[in-house]
């Protein structure tokens, strides 16, 4: 078996929580799952918003509506929308916020009982912060 073919299979059904996913890498790797494994079980996505509505425009914003999608928007044709509907769920929050700051208990218990897999890609992209800004002596 090739290494290509088993990462391929690995992810087949798989539950996976991908942090920063507006950032560049997390772009790269929803389409490429997407793409090569639309059968993963979910994808889901944590960024950075106060609530759903946020979330939804971000993502559809910097992600999705970027050249990136297009392959995968042309090989879903008009089934695309069905695709990240069923296959991906926006997760708003705060990765350096307390339990990631989810609000939604539902979801929290939904992810705890699901994921099997986290990817964390969110990053600062304040170049000049200090790291005592964000952690506590």
């Amino acid at each position: 078996m090739d290494k290509c073919g088993s990462a391929m299979e690995f992810l087949e059904n798989k539950n996976i929580l991908i942090t920063g996913a507006t950032g560049f890498l997390a772009k790269i790797l929803v389409e490429k799952i997407l793409r090569v494994q639309p059968n993963v079980k979910k994808l889901y996505l944590l960024l950075r918003a106060a609530n759903e509505m946020i979330a939804l425009e971000r993502f559809h914003n910097e992600v999705i509506g970027k050249d990136l999608f297009q392959v995968l928007k042309k090989m879903w044709g008009g089934d695309f929308d069905t695709l990240i509907s069923e296959k991906v769920c926006l997760v708003p929050g705060e990765v350096s916020l307390s339990e990631m700051g989810l609000k939604d208990s539902n979801l929290v218990a939904e992810m705890k009982n699901q994921v099997e897999l986290i990817v964390n890609l969110a990053a600062t992209t304040k170049f000049d912060e200090r790291y005592t800004h964000n952690y506590a002596h």
